[in-house]
């Protein structure tokens, strides 16, 4: 695997953020370095199983990482975005959080019926947001052949909500 050691080194812990008993994990200082984001899209791009025919970035921190990513295996890049963002016919789908929920969105086209698609995001933490992404995957008719993260917050479980075996992160705090 990649350097694991750099890209840990390149997030910040930011306690109380955004709110009093949070340890925030801040990857600005990795997004700065571009040594350290090589060697996290080298690190991706060894996890991902077989050859995709997209990579499915969450608004917007998997957009960061997942453009990149798709350029390196040589696939397309599919958005997933919140309400009202994407121009043309969407597929929407609602998930939990804490207090209320939330929406995100697919364009209808963006995936064909047979296609493999990795879903990538910055951060695994309960995993509702993972598991709706998934979701739309599967409405476009495509499957989701992995679930890739920079960090995984394990001690929150989300990747119980993810299918078994799918979920790949560089870093588990």
């Amino acid at each position: 695997m990649a350097n694991t050691d750099l890209i840990r080194s390149l997030i910040r812990d930011v306690p109380d953020f955004p709110k009093k008993g949070i340890l925030f994990k801040d990857i600005t200082p990795l997004l700065r370095d571009a040594r350290g984001m090589a060697a996290v899209i080298d690190a991706m791009a060894e996890q991902v199983p077989g050859r995709p025919d997209a990579i499915v970035g969450i608004e917007s921190r998997g957009f960061i990482f997942g453009t990149p990513l798709a350029t390196k295996l040589g696939c397309g890049f599919v958005p997933i975005r919140k309400p009202k963002k994407l121009p043309w016919k969407t597929y929407a789908q609602s998930y939990q959080l804490e207090y209320g929920t939330d929406t995100i969105e697919i364009h209808q086209d963006a995936l064909q019926p047979g296609q493999k698609a990795v879903i990538v995001d910055d951060l695994l933490a309960t995993g509702g947001t993972a598991e709706a992404a998934g979701k739309l995957v599967a409405k476009c008719g495509a499957s989701v052949s992995a679930y890739l993260f920079v960090i995984e917050l394990g001690f929150l479980d989300g990747r119980s909500k993810l299918p078994a075996g799918a979920v790949r992160s560089l870093l588990t705090f």
